[in-house]
């Protein structure tokens, strides 16, 4: 089947961020849904209940509201969402990484049960990435944490450790952060995803009105914007990889743009695989691991990934034996 999907989100860096403030305790909404969608195993069981101990807390900054959770067991880990992802989206993957790591999530601005915003840039989803770590600063970890970023989620790591590299240990970047060596999106491509950006509008309309931990608040014209940034930011995000000396892991997609021989999906898929071909070529420290997938491997691949994370920032003589 020929599937396509939308391929691009955002970046840029601003140097002051604001004010924020932590209010600690359960946010009841995330809390049901939590113990309500409890995840099993493999084996149909439910997961050990020390694995699924959960704290939540808020994080106020900026005007804007974000929800984070806490929960697992193991090394530090941070996973942060993408453009038009959730925290109740990724919930697979978390689940599966909370298994050996202390896995930290939470929802960008405009998105699950963050609270929508005047703005969104990659300056102000920035903040909220900031905003949060420095909390997480305040947690008393027993290591720096990994971060691990999805999509958007990526370059926004690759700009938070650019600039912060001695508060992390290693990052994890999913199907993002790409140096790509021309831009995604030409004029010839501008029709094409502005009606992906209506289509994916248009069909969080239902999530919207119910409210659910899936719903985001952007509009078309919000998506089209930042996936037109985002070019501009891959455009230079390479040098953002070489002040970074942590360890990096790329994790991409095979058909970031569907699996199609046909119209602009060959193009796209071939650029992103130069981009990195590019990045790996200049930092050949970085490791990759390409899955045959469409940009939705997050939510399709999530036990390949979290097996690739595993065994990137778990050593093995370190992993819980049951």
């Amino acid at each position: 089947m020929t599937t396509r999907t939308s391929a691009i989100e955002v970046a840029g860096l601003r140097t002051s961020y604001g004010d924020y403030e932590v209010v600690a305790g359960v946010d009841q909404r995330l809390h049901q849904r939590t113990i309500t969608g409890m995840p099993t195993g493999d084996d149909g069981e439910r997961i050990a209940r020390g694995d699924r101990t959960m704290r939540h807390f808020t994080v106020h900054h900026g005007g804007v509201t974000i929800p984070v959770s806490r929960g697992g067991r193991g090394r530090p880990l941070v996973l942060c969402p993408g453009l038009n992802s959730t925290q109740a989206d990724l919930h697979e993957l978390t689940e599966l990484l909370r298994r050996d790591h202390d896995v930290v999530t939470f929802d960008l601005r405009g998105h699950g049960l963050a609270s929508a915003a005047d703005r969104y840039s990659f300056d102000a989803f920035l903040s909220d990435l900031v905003a949060v770590l420095a909390e997480v600063g305040r947690l008393d970890l027993p290591e720096a944490p990994v971060l691990v970023g999805y999509s958007l989620g990526a370059d926004l790591v690759v700009h938070y450790a650019s600039e912060c590299p001695d508060t992390v240990a290693g990052l994890v970047l999913i199907d993002g952060a790409n140096p790509l060596p021309e831009p995604f999106i030409t004029d010839a491509d501008l029709a094409e995803f502005r009606a992906m950006a209506e289509d994916l509008a248009a069909r969080q309309e239902d999530e919207r009105a119910r409210g659910t931990a899936r719903q985001v608040s952007l509009t078309a014209q919000d998506i089209h914007d930042l996936n037109l940034e985002i070019d501009v930011v891959r455009s230079g995000i390479l040098d953002r990889y070489r002040k970074i000396d942590r360890p990096i892991s790329m994790i991409m997609s095979t058909s970031i743009a569907g699996d199609s021989g046909e119209g602009r999906a060959p193009r796209h898929n071939q650029l992103w695989r130069a981009g990195i071909e590019r990045l790996v070529r200049e930092r050949p420290h970085i490791s990759t691991s390409w899955l045959a997938a469409d940009h939705r491997l997050a939510f399709t691949h999530a036990p390949d990934i979290a097996e690739i994370i595993r065994s990137a920032h778990h050593p093995a003589d370190d992993r819980p034996t049951s």
